[in-house]
């Protein structure tokens, strides 16, 4: 299947409001309330994703505020580069699910046709185009 993206000369960058969150990976940076409005009104399927497949990372925690976390609602997960996945909503959430030794965790699986319109930046959204479509040419 080829999953080659092209630049849309066209594209806006997403725009940032007061209190919109927002998740940076690299030169990549996401709006994610945007995009959780997106999976709302569009009725994206909420999978279940197996806990063990998102390492922590680097990833700090707070660890004041995983008492408060939900574990039942769903993280977001962005497939950044062809067939990996990051968790970029809900971190907290999958951290708590890993220590309560979950198995598994409900989440939204965000191909990049949908997240690339949420990128906040012209520069991040090139990047990304040429990124991706580096990373298909070493499948």
């Amino acid at each position: 299947m080829n999953r080659k993206l092209k630049i849309n000369k066209r594209f806006t960058p997403c725009p940032e409001e007061d209190g919109d969150e927002l998740y940076p990976n690299g030169i990549f940076v996401f709006n994610v309330t945007k995009l959780a409005d997106y999976i709302q009104l569009t009725g994206i399927v909420c999978e279940e994703v197996l806990v063990e497949d998102f390492n922590r990372g680097a990833s700090k925690f707070n660890e004041e505020h995983l008492p408060s976390v939900d574990v039942a609602k769903p993280v977001i997960i962005a497939e950044i580069s062809p067939g990996r996945y990051n968790v970029i909503d809900g971190n907290h959430r999958m951290e708590k699910a890993r220590r309560l030794g979950l198995k598994k965790m409900p989440a939204y699986k965000i191909a990049p046709e949908q997240h690339i319109q949420f990128l906040t930046t012209e520069k991040g959204y090139l990047a990304y185009v040429e990124y991706w479509n580096d990373k298909l040419k070493s499948l």
